[in-house]
């Protein structure tokens, strides 16, 4: 069986456990049967970037028939929920093919975020991303995605209890995003993102989160083929904040 690590670009240095890792074209998806949806996406941002042009957002949400349908969310969970269906690696971050952006839109890239973090300060991260991935010395930029459920807080569920299975997706609490980019010499940057799934006033830099603490809240190692006291360093604090 062909080792998912030494194929796709995305996992080269590692991945938290999951129960079961989807192989996308462009991006890795660490599925959790439990949850119902990804317990972490892995991308790395317009990986195509040797295509000038940019193609317009696809907006055809599906589900990903390569779960089983007693395991996987379907459009209808989210009807009349209050939730968005809310991208984990952003169709953004893949626009520059068709093929590329239409995978962003199945639904085991999503999970439930109200509209008010979703529309606001999770797209204003999104953004943040893409300006560190435009500069100049940023060779490739690897984003974890990961939802996050806090175990000491009640746990809500979206879904239509007239589907066969009786469907219910699991709302979380928050969500992690963690981005290692590799500049021109080589040199590895971390910042690590915990951000609660409700309106937020703050600024993106107040989320800023110590990587090893977020770890043992998603349940996984993160880059963790990534060898050298340098990095431990970075995880055991946040750096500044770049440029956005």
């Amino acid at each position: 069986m062909n080792d998912p690590f030494q194929i796709q670009r995305e996992l080269r240095y590692g991945a938290p456990v999951c129960d079961e890792i989807l192989t996308g074209r462009y991006f890795s998806i660490g599925y959790s049967w439990y949850f119902r949806q990804a317990k972490w996406v892995l991308e790395i941002v317009n990986p195509n970037s040797r295509f000038e042009w940019e193609i317009e957002r696809r907006d055809n949400f599906r589900a990903d028939i390569r779960i089983p349908k007693r395991f996987r969310a379907g459009l209808k969970a989210y009807v009349k929920s209050g939730f968005d269906r809310g991208h984990l690696s952003a169709s953004a971050n893949h626009d520059e093919l068709e093929i590329q952006n239409s995978e962003t839109f199945l639904l085991s890239n999503m999970s439930p975020q109200l509209p008010s973090f979703n529309r606001r300060i999770w797209r204003e991260l999104e953004m943040a991303v893409r300006t560190l991935n435009e500069e100049k010395n940023i060779l490739e930029t690897y984003v974890l995605t990961a939802p996050m459920f806090y175990f000491d807080r009640a746990v809500e569920t979206i879904g239509d209890e007239n589907e066969r299975y009786g469907i219910d997706v699991p709302v979380p609490h928050a969500f992690a995003k963690s981005i290692l980019a590799e500049d021109s010499k080589g040199r590895l940057k971390l910042w690590t993102f915990e951000m609660e799934n409700k309106k937020l006033e703050g600024k993106l830099e107040d989320y800023l989160a110590v990587t090893y603490d977020v770890e043992q809240k998603v349940g996984g190692v993160f880059w963790d083929r990534v060898a050298g006291g340098d990095l431990h360093s970075q995880k055991s604090r946040p750096r500044k904040m770049w440029d956005y």
